[in-house]
């Protein structure tokens, strides 16, 4: 029988899990320990890169999402430990953590289940490392914000128990999944996951399901790990927070009394529903506050440029009829907003250049449309100075907003920033090229080696016990901290002491292409890799894609009782050209096999090997990257016309 059995569930979270499987194999060095790594079906390679990097760990490749819960308890069967950790892919943890756990575990054969005291990837204390049990009256003050009101509240913070000290050991109610050490006779007295639960609520259940059996749950402070939060479970999100709240009325209904939990389902809805309007409005608000301002300044511009130009040049006060103001300029207004659209005058940075040409387009684009409409044809004095107005109104606000936030007017520069390397010198050099290869801006100011040698070179600017010096008269804005030149404990305590100065931590173990950080439980990982530029991707790319979409959805939707009978599913193409138009789905998109992941990929009707036959999965692979990384709109018309029979079989 092993000492520890460590269960690690993966999905698509490839350089964190990397980086949590070179941590852990480092702690146990001295125990008799197994390593499960169970891949949940990803489409980045991590399977791949499992084999490749950490032979020594027992993978399981499932092929589909089975969930945490199922997943989890594959590979709880297989394990022979006497404990038993659940550990999540997006976790470092120190050298000496698993040690200090399992001798904790050993001087209390009481304890049934451990958690730890958690940090996220800037440094600040997770309150979830510790929690109380969600009765209908704690959920209620944790949906509604008592909890984050009053934190240490022992009533109203009872979720988090945030009465309880962070750096003290103390009795709990529920662990969290993110590192759950179990003992197997208790794991076994109260039973596996439940499978119930697809992804979140689980560790609630069977942390309640451990003391119901008989044994006590501890929260250790001994040891400190980082929780990356945010890479692996995108908490941010409103899927996030109605999974995550329809798995405690799960938890309510198996086991509370039926009104206790009938009631905190009530609760619970109406939270939801909430939390989805206030993030709908959010990000509409978001999206559209710069259309927006844009609009009514120009608008409001045009108000006063009409007046001037009435009673300055035309000599008559009210020359231009109501529909000048009421349809016309807002024609005027839409025109320019959408031409600055297109012209990538609303991608983040800002670039002035894309306002200017924006404004350009659409003034042409005007001035053409209005020599056709003798009944809306205007002054063309104030189509121009209206173009004029809304370039200077659109850039004036960009650029006041920039200096309040940066004190600087380079409006439109990509933000740089500051970095040290801490390591050996060698993997310092591998680093750099590594960060230089993303084009970040960024100023290099030198390293921190405990080497000897690496002391007297001239980048170098001390040892790691040097930190806060640095940190303070360098302005650094981030740290790379290399694991083969320090511990992960070092990392940590990095990140713990950088927290203060307001500075990104970032970690990379050798080998490794992956520069990794997060800034705090609800951001994403943040990740600096050895760049693969996908054109489709670029902005500009993707709004010329989703306007040829559009239009070809627009051609192709009346004439679809046409068309339908040359395709493979007559029935389809209306669907198709409907859910195209709408945006649900794109023409040509990528085919899945090709693991090319991104944020904006879509289902689509057709995939860039649809044109040949019989082809093997490198030559797929091969087709699907060259589309991507040379994409024009060409390749989808041309695809469209020379595959368009097997439209619908998918």
């Amino acid at each position: 029988m092993k000492a520890l059995s460590i269960v690690i569930v993966s999905y698509n979270v490839l350089p964190f899990l990397e980086q949590t499987l070179y941590a852990t194999f480092k702690a146990i060095e001295s125990i008799d320990a197994e390593v499960f790594v169970v891949d949940n079906n990803s489409t980045d390679g991590s399977a791949e890169m499992v084999r490749e990097r950490f032979p020594e760990a027992i993978l399981i490749a499932n092929t589909e999402n089975t969930g945490f819960s199922k997943a989890n308890n594959q590979a709880i069967r297989q394990a022979s430990g006497m404990y038993i950790l659940l550990l999540n892919p997006d976790t470092l943890v120190a050298e000496d953590t698993f040690t200090q756990c399992l001798a904790f575990m050993d001087a209390h054969p009481q304890t049934g289940g451990l958690g730890v005291k958690m940090i996220d990837g800037g440094g600040n204390y997770l309150p979830e490392s510790k929690r109380g049990l969600p009765t209908p009256i704690v959920a209620f003050f944790k949906i509604f914000g008592f909890t984050a009101f009053f934190p240490k509240s022992k009533l109203f913070a009872r979720y988090y128990l945030g009465h309880l000290p962070s750096n003290e050991t103390n009795a709990i109610e529920i662990l969290s999944g993110a590192f759950m050490l179990m003992r197997k006779e208790a794991l076994d007295k109260a039973g596996l996951l439940d499978e119930t639960f697809f992804m979140y609520g689980e560790d609630i259940d069977l942390s309640y399901r451990i003391l119901k059996a008989g044994y006590g749950n501890q929260y250790y402070a001994g040891t400190t790990i980082i929780h990356y939060k945010g890479e692996s479970t995108k908490r941010g999100s409103l899927n996030y927070v109605r999974v995550f709240y329809q798995a405690m009325v799960i938890f309510a209904q198996k086991h509370f009394s039926s009104s206790y939990a009938g009631l905190l389902q009530s609760v619970i809805q109406f939270a939801i529903y909430l939390r989805a309007a206030l993030a709908v409005g959010s990000r509409i608000a978001k999206n559209i506050f710069p259309a927006l301002l844009d609009g009514s300044l120009i608008f409001g511009g045009m108000y006063i440029l009409k007046v001037y130009w009435e009673n300055n040049h035309k000599g008559v006060p009210d020359y231009y009829p109501p529909d000048f103001m009421q349809l016309v300029v807002p024609s005027y207004i839409a025109t320019w907003l959408v031409s600055v659209y297109y012209a990538g005058g609303y991608d983040k940075p800002v670039k002035p250049v894309s306002l200017v040409q924006g404004i350009v387009i659409g003034t042409f684009i005007i001035a053409g449309i209005t020599n056709f409409l003798d009944d809306y044809r205007f002054s063309k004095a104030l189509i121009l100075l209206g173009s004029i107005w809304a370039i200077g109104s659109m850039f004036s606000w960009r650029l006041l907003l920039h200096f309040i936030k940066h004190k600087n007017l380079n409006l439109g520069a990509k933000p740089g920033f500051r970095y040290a390397i801490a390591g050996n010198s060698s993997e310092v050099k591998r680093v750099k090229q590594l960060i230089a290869a993303n084009e970040l801006h960024a100023s290099y100011i030198g390293f921190i080696s405990e080497e000897g040698e690496a002391q007297q070179e001239a980048e170098c600017l001390g040892s790691i016990a040097q930190l806060p010096d640095f940190l303070r008269h360098y302005q650094l804005s981030e740290l790379v901290v290399c694991a083969d030149g320090y511990t992960n404990k070092q990392a940590i305590d990095c990140i713990r002491i950088a927290s203060r100065y307001q500075i990104r931590i970032r970690t990379v173990v050798p080998g490794s292409n992956y520069v990794i950080g997060s800034q705090s439980k609800s951001s994403n990982g943040d990740v600096y890799s050895a760049p693969r530029e996908y054109q489709m991707f670029r902005p500009e790319y993707r709004r010329i894609k989703r306007l040829a979409d559009f239009l070809i959805a627009l051609l192709v939707l009346p004439l679809s009782p046409m068309l339908m009978w040359a395709t493979a599913k007559p029935l389809k193409l209306p669907v198709l050209a409907l859910q195209v138009l709408f945006g649900s789905k794109t023409w040509v998109s990528l085919n899945p096999i090709a693991k090319i992941k991104h944020k904006h990929s879509k289902a689509g009707a057709l995939y860039p090997d649809d044109r040949f036959t019989n082809a093997n999965l490198p030559t797929i692979e091969r087709i699907n990257r060259l589309y991507a990384s040379d994409y024009n709109v060409t390749a989808d018309i041309e695809l469209l016309l020379k595959a368009f029979r097997q439209l619908g079989k998918r």
